[in-house]
């Protein structure tokens, strides 16, 4: 029997090289991942920055944002210094008790004579960290803040009422992260289900359908909003208010989604992959949520995208005009009803529209994960 020939020894690849190429190929499709997927990335981050600040919104801010400081309205942004009056450098940074001499003005003192530094992880008000455990410890603060001589540090400033403006924007972020999202998933689950029902589904059910999802896009969502909003009182509690905006958000956003869905199914079901599905007997549901709904996807996502910034600014809308969450809870709308004043905007308009900042910036980060995920 003729024998096979072997491979001399030195042509056969040491296993450890084996090993450092298949690291170096890992490692390309991680940094590949990165440059495709960076947009995704990104946005993720961001969206992910702003859930972590509504999760620990009462560990993050140093006040509650309810209680109010009579000795501070409208105060400015309070200075936080490392050399002290005598230009002695101090490790920590500190802050020097203020006082109004002109309240019409808006005009503050400091009184140098002592110095009060901050802290991290300080003691203030209590509050239950995820509604369970009972602390009083917050990420930064005065030291000995309990006591009644020390000032607040307002990096913010403080609105009319005298309430720490940091404090509120991190807490009104829980209320428009949960309305503005909620909405929007809940109108593009309904739309879908409806627009794929009215995609495979016969001509009356399409026609009755598409006919009341063109009679929803013709009216006007903003007026529809106020008008459905203003049939409940103004009083309302904040689940009660998350509720109730959820569900106008739902019941007037699902009408374009569906549309959306249904153009899609229509263009899908006249595949091969659907019709042979259909040859083997499979079920309209089967055929609708596992074959064509998952090659629909995309633009549904990118279509949610945009859903996501009209909701938000809807909610910001009635919050700014007095319809939505009641002070002295706080939103973003509500926050930015302050900049409605021509003077205090022009003292201090960047501390007045950080709500707007804020709202900007989340709107983009959940375009720049829609855009990469394509």
């Amino acid at each position: 029997m003729l024998e096979t020939p072997q491979p001399e020894a030195s042509s056969l690849p040491d296993a450890k090289d084996v090993n450092v190429n298949r690291a170096r190929l890992r490692s390309l499709s991680g940094w590949e991942f990165v440059r495709r997927r960076g947009k995704f990335i990104a946005g993720l981050c961001i969206i992910f920055l702003f859930y972590f600040t509504a999760i620990f919104a009462d560990f993050i801010a140093p006040y509650d944002y309810r209680t109010q400081s009579r000795r501070e309205p409208l105060a400015p942004p309070t200075a936080v210094r490392f050399h002290d009056a005598g230009g002695n450098l101090h490790a920590r940074p500190f802050i020097y008790e203020r006082r109004v001499v002109n309240a019409f003005e808006r005009r503050y003192v400091e009184s140098t004579e002592r110095v009060f530094p901050i802290c991290l992880f300080a003691r203030g008000y209590s509050y239950r960290l995820f509604g369970l455990f009972k602390t009083n410890v917050h990420l930064f603060g005065v030291r000995d803040a309990w006591r009644v001589d020390v000032p607040r540090v307002y990096l913010l400033g403080t609105d009319a009422a005298g309430r720490d403006r940091l404090s509120r924007l991190l807490v009104a972020t829980r209320f428009s992260l949960i309305v503005g999202p909620a909405g929007t998933l809940l109108a593009s689950a309904l739309g879908i289900f409806l627009g794929c029902i009215a995609g495979y589904a016969g001509r009356r059910t399409d026609a009755l359908l598409m006919g009341a999802a063109d009679t929803m896009m013709s009216l006007p969502t903003l007026v529809l909003i106020l008008a459905a909003r203003a049939a409940f009182p103004l009083e309302l509690q904040p689940a009660r208010a998350v509720l109730l905006l959820v569900t106008i958000f739902t019941i007037i956003g699902w009408a374009e989604m569906s549309r959306l869905a249904r153009g899609q199914v229509l263009t899908l079901r006249r595949r091969e992959f659907v019709l042979a599905a259909v040859g083997l007997g499979l079920s309209p549901a089967r055929i609708l949520f596992r074959h064509i709904l998952p090659n629909a996807a995309r633009p549904l996502i990118v279509q949610a995208s945009l859903m996501l910034p009209t909701f938000l600014l809807a909610e910001t809308a009635l919050s700014f005009l007095g319809v939505g969450l009641q002070e002295p809870e706080a939103s973003w709308g509500n926050m930015l009803a302050a900049a409605g004043d021509i003077n205090l905007l022009r003292d201090s308009g960047i501390v007045l529209l950080t709500p707007a900042f804020a709202l900007l910036l989340f709107v983009l980060g959940a375009r720049l994960s829609s855009d990469g995920s394509n």
